[in-house]
């Protein structure tokens, strides 16, 4: 007869009822992950729960302000592009990748675009090997400043190339005109098909495209009252994460100084890609302005001038102003020294905003708490050291926004997803051994909702709160927990779904 010691017998005995409970169930996640850095030396972040990891990689493609990247389901980078060409997944030119965007801007900006949100990468509806990348670049052609003239769209097959992918259609022309810089996009009601919005040269209209598995078809411009921004100068443009909202933000100086800076927010139907006027608001404070974004709830929307950062309450229909949350300081980022001022705001998977600098630093600005009224919020300045300069933040809509249920757009449901599939979660590995697990999730609705872990006596030993715009988690379990079961639970409004969690704790 063979004896075990009890250690042994302890894990065999977890690793016996992990067999009789695991489950199989499987999500997808990770597509808007990871934040790619630097001209010269280079880096990556990538978001886990609340948190980050940031690492230096060797990789050819540099960024300045444009930068478009998608990863797959896994949270790995399938490509990423500059404006100058499309990079794989070694982040070298793809087969076929070079030669994005003929005309004045490549051939001046050869590192990367200097045009932030100016591009933007959707996974094709209805084929899981295709992707597009919506695309464009400035020219010194154009009638004033450095707008874009085209609005470009390439195609991507990631089965391509041993799985590196091959770019097998490029520099396609979707609408020719006049455009200020940058893209957004939002899902349909139909959680299927894709809403892609292009500002004209004023912005004071959206031009609008619907991406179908079929095509990718314009509906034409909408107008609305708006101060105009001419040169191109109104950017960021943004949906709100449950894509109620829309906001772009921008300003242009009189003779050099006195900056005129607005912030317009409009509401948008997803079910026929509407736009409605909600408010303009005026925030002039003498600095330049560009960028914004909304919180993870919705609520808060958030723009800054290059010294100041404000909030604004969307859901308050006008009645409460934009407030001042954070004043820049006299920080320098050296070596060599440069002033972190505020330049693009980006909302991370982690549920936190950061901001980059307009004069290329090593440092980001960090919005702790978003969702939070005030300076509740907690803005740490200059907070995260990436030991590489860089100045551009990614464009990552909300990938994982779902139907409308119950709309008279949601049409799809009886040929895709039951409604069950809103509403699941796997934990892996199980059993864990070294404390480190992944929760991947779908939430009703894309509502938020919140992980519990609780012992073999029901005390509750781990929680957090699960954001709506991802669909994944990465936890680091309490080191003094003892090795047994586990109930992991998550909800999410009247919704309550549970699994068993086994612990080994060596």
């Amino acid at each position: 007869m063979i004896l075990l010691n009890f250690k042994t017998q302890t894990k065999l005995f977890i690793i016996l009822v992990w067999i009789l409970i695991n489950s199989t169930a499987c999500l997808s996640q990770g597509r808007n992950s990871v934040f790619l850095l630097g001209k010269q030396a280079k880096a990556r972040v990538s978001f886990t729960d609340t948190s980050y990891n940031i690492t230096s990689e060797t990789r050819t493609i540099p960024f300045m302000d444009t930068q478009g990247n998608i990863s797959d389901e896994n949270g790995n980078v399938l490509m990423s592009s500059n404006g100058v060409f499309i990079a794989d997944a070694t982040g070298d030119t793809m087969m076929d990748g070079g030669g994005l965007n003929p005309g004045w801007g490549v051939s001046n900006y050869p590192d990367g675009l200097p045009m932030p949100h100016a591009n933007l990468f959707l996974p094709m509806p209805g084929d899981s090997n295709i992707y597009i990348l919506i695309h464009q670049v400035a020219e010194i052609a154009a009638p004033v400043g450095l707008d874009a003239l085209e609005i470009y769209y390439s195609i991507i097959d990631i089965s391509q190339n041993g799985g590196l992918g091959k770019v097998v259609s490029k520099n396609n022309v979707a609408l020719t005109g006049v455009f200020s810089w940058g893209y957004a996009a939002c899902k349909h009601a139909n959680g299927r098909d894709w809403w892609i919005t292009a500002m004209n040269d004023v912005a004071n209209g959206l031009h609008t495209f619907l991406l179908t598995p079929d095509t990718l078809q314009y509906l034409g411009l909408q107008t609305f009252p708006s101060q105009n921004f001419p040169y191109g100068f109104a950017g960021q443009p943004l949906f709100s994460p449950d894509g109620t909202k829309f906001a772009f933000g921008g300003s242009y100086g009189i003779n050099g100084m006195n900056y005129q800076s607005s912030v317009t927010l409009l509401n948008f139907d997803r079910c026929d890609g509407t736009f409605s006027l909600d408010t303009v608001i005026d925030f002039s404070d003498n600095y330049v302005s560009f960028a914004s974004a909304f919180s993870p709830n919705s609520k808060y929307l958030y723009f800054a001038s290059t010294e100041h950062l404000y909030q604004y309450d969307t859901d308050a229909g006008g009645l409460i102003p934009h407030q001042l949350v954070a004043t820049n300081d006299t920080f320098l980022s050296a070596p060599p020294v440069f002033y972190t001022d505020f330049f693009q705001l980006y909302l991370a998977a982690n549920g936190k905003i950061y901001m980059s600098s307009g004069s290329s630093v090593k440092h980001l600005h960090e919005i702790n708490n978003p969702d939070s009224a005030g300076t509740a919020c907690d803005v740490q300045l200059h907070n995260v050291f990436t030991n590489c300069f860089f100045i551009g933040v990614p464009n990552h809509p909300n990938y994982y926004l779902g139907r409308l249920v119950g709309s008279p757009c949601d049409s799809l449901t009886s040929i895709n997803d039951p409604p069950e599939h809103d509403f699941r979660f796997k934990v892996f590995p199980n059993p864990v051994m070294d404390g480190n697990i992944k929760i991947m999730y779908l939430l009703p609705q894309n509502k938020s909702g919140r992980l519990e872990i609780f012992d073999i006596n029901g005390r509750l030993v781990y929680e957090m709160k699960l954001p709506p715009w991802s669909t994944t988690q990465l936890i680091s379990l309490p080191s003094h927990l003892n090795s047994g079961v586990y109930t992991c639970v998550v909800s999410s409004g009247i919704d309550r779904k549970t699994k068993k969690l086994i612990f080994y704790n060596d």
